[in-house]
């Protein structure tokens, strides 16, 4: 999606540790038009795969899962990083290590929310080592439902996560992926 490359080029700002920040359109400060052109083009990429539900973890994915699942006309799971009073009964877990926060969490779904009969697609803003991802595949299985594929605003190709991903057949649609990431700038792969 050329235009998230050019949001990315116009207004990420590259920090140590390879982290990409898109605060100012993507996670803090919402872009409304940008979110509701990537809900759209998630929509259009999936198009015929009978998607049932959307499924990102908490919190930055929500936006963009939310628009695609009004693009697509389906509901939205998030997973939870904790399981808290608010979540009873049956949940479905996983472990995900955060590349961003180096830290590990367990994520939770209620299993009202995942059914054998969903076709899930899984959103998140970013996609580095896949261990989010793996994590929310992990609870699709467990619910017994068909991982349609995953959507992702940006990839961090050179970390490797979406090859994995690829590698294990696992359809990834990424709107940026990003070849390189350092002090001359950001490189882009050719989609």
């Amino acid at each position: 999606m050329r235009l998230m490359e050019e949001k990315i080029l116009a207004e990420g700002k590259i920090l140590p540790g390879q982290i990409l920040k898109v605060g100012s359109f993507l996670n803090q400060r919402i872009d409304t038009d940008l979110l509701a052109k990537i809900g759209q083009e998630i929509a259009r990429l999936y198009d015929g795969e009978g998607v049932t539900k959307v499924l990102t973890i908490e919190s930055s994915g929500i936006a963009i899962a939310a628009a695609a699942g009004m693009a697509m006309g389906v509901p939205v799971v998030f997973a939870k990083k904790h399981k808290s009073s608010n979540v009873d009964g049956e949940v479905y877990t996983a472990s995900v290590h955060s590349y961003t926060h180096n830290t590990d969490y367990t994520i939770v779904v209620s299993c009202d929310y995942l059914r054998p009969e969903d076709k899930v697609l899984l959103v998140d803003d970013f996609l580095a080592n896949g261990k989010a991802l793996m994590g929310l595949a992990e609870l699709v299985a467990k619910a017994g439902a068909t991982l349609v594929g995953a959507a992702i605003a940006i990839e961090k190709g050179f970390q490797g996560g979406g090859d994995a991903l690829r590698a294990q057949g696992i359809r990834v649609e990424s709107l940026a992926i990003l070849d390189s990431m350092d002090d001359n700038g950001i490189t882009f792969r050719p989609q």
